[in-house]
């Protein structure tokens, strides 16, 4: 039996290691949604809670101190939102060009 060496492929390995890299970002990227979806859940939960408790002890709905640990935490999770979503998620990819060609081609109706 004999041992071949087969040639080095730098492309193959290169793709290969492009693969693996998507991949990792891909699976630190659902790590990072799964994290929020519990933070969202917990959120929901122990504040549903919280302005339960404090009706039923006789606290009234309506007021700040009802809502206050909701609207602190809430705070929170909007900025854990953005971290996991980023700023293209309200403007979208490429938004600040499509935008600047839109002004442009409103310019240039302006100058024909």
């Amino acid at each position: 039996m004999e041992n071949k060496i087969e040639p080095y492929d730098s492309n193959n390995h290169k793709r290969a290691f492009e693969r693996e890299e998507a991949y990792l970002r891909a699976q630190k990227k659902v790590k990072a949604l799964i994290g929020f979806y519990w933070h969202l859940a917990s959120y929901i939960i122990v504040n549903i809670f919280i302005i339960s408790m404090i009706v039923i002890n006789g606290g009234r709905l309506w007021s700040f101190g009802t809502f206050a640990t909701a609207l602190f935490w809430g705070i929170g999770l909007f900025f854990h939102f953005l971290g996991v979503y980023g700023p293209d998620f309200f403007f979208g990819r490429n938004w600040e060009e499509r935008k600047i060609k839109e002004m442009m081609d409103k310019d240039k109706k302006h100058w024909e």
